[in-house]
């Protein structure tokens, strides 16, 4: 393992623990350590995780400028997988910053992208979150039918997803809208 990675992997150790200043601050020292290796593609893995990091602490702003660095990093490298994953991580940058238009269009971006990809877990993380800032909007059938969509793209459900996916089959059920078993 590499200086770089060593790094990185104390750095997102940090970020799970919720030492977000310790964690930023070892991203960007394993972001310059991927510079001097000619590393574009951790470059910019490192942007997004420093972005992560200014997200969770509420610094939008300064997340969605090391996202979109990143972002043009990852299509200049024709990385449509990681492109997608920025895209999806700047819907919840633009949400958090009331730029609902801009959330919508990163969502489906990068749903559109995992779909074509066959990313089915992350095609229903996508839409879940899409369809959880569509409720939120007040668009509460819109939202519930994308987050229902989510849903069956996923395997693993938490606890509260089960029961969303229980009462959103009951309401198929009263609406006449059920599927046949």
């Amino acid at each position: 393992m590499s200086q770089a990675q060593e790094i990185q992997a104390q750095a997102v150790k940090l970020f799970q623990q919720h030492d977000y200043e310790e964690a930023a601050r070892l991203f960007r020292q394993a972001q310059d350590l991927y510079e001097k290796d000619d590393q574009p593609d951790m470059v910019a893995e490192m942007q997004v995780n420093t972005g992560l990091v200014h997200r969770a602490l509420g610094e939008n702003q300064q997340a969605l400028d090391l996202m979109q660095e990143a972002l043009y990093a990852f299509q200049g490298l024709q990385d449509t997988r990681r492109t997608a994953m920025v895209l999806g991580n700047l819907g919840g940058v633009y949400a958090a910053l009331g730029d609902k238009e801009q959330a919508y269009n990163c969502y489906r971006q990068a749903a559109d992208i995992f779909e074509e990809l066959g990313e089915k877990k992350l095609y229903g993380e996508t839409l879940v979150a899409m369809g959880d800032l569509q409720v939120r909007d007040g668009n509460i059938m819109r939202g519930a039918a994308t987050y229902e969509v989510g849903l069956e793209n996923l395997e693993d459900l938490s606890a509260s997803q089960k029961v969303i996916k229980g009462l959103l089959g009951m309401r198929n059920k009263l609406t006449g809208g059920s599927k046949p078993n």
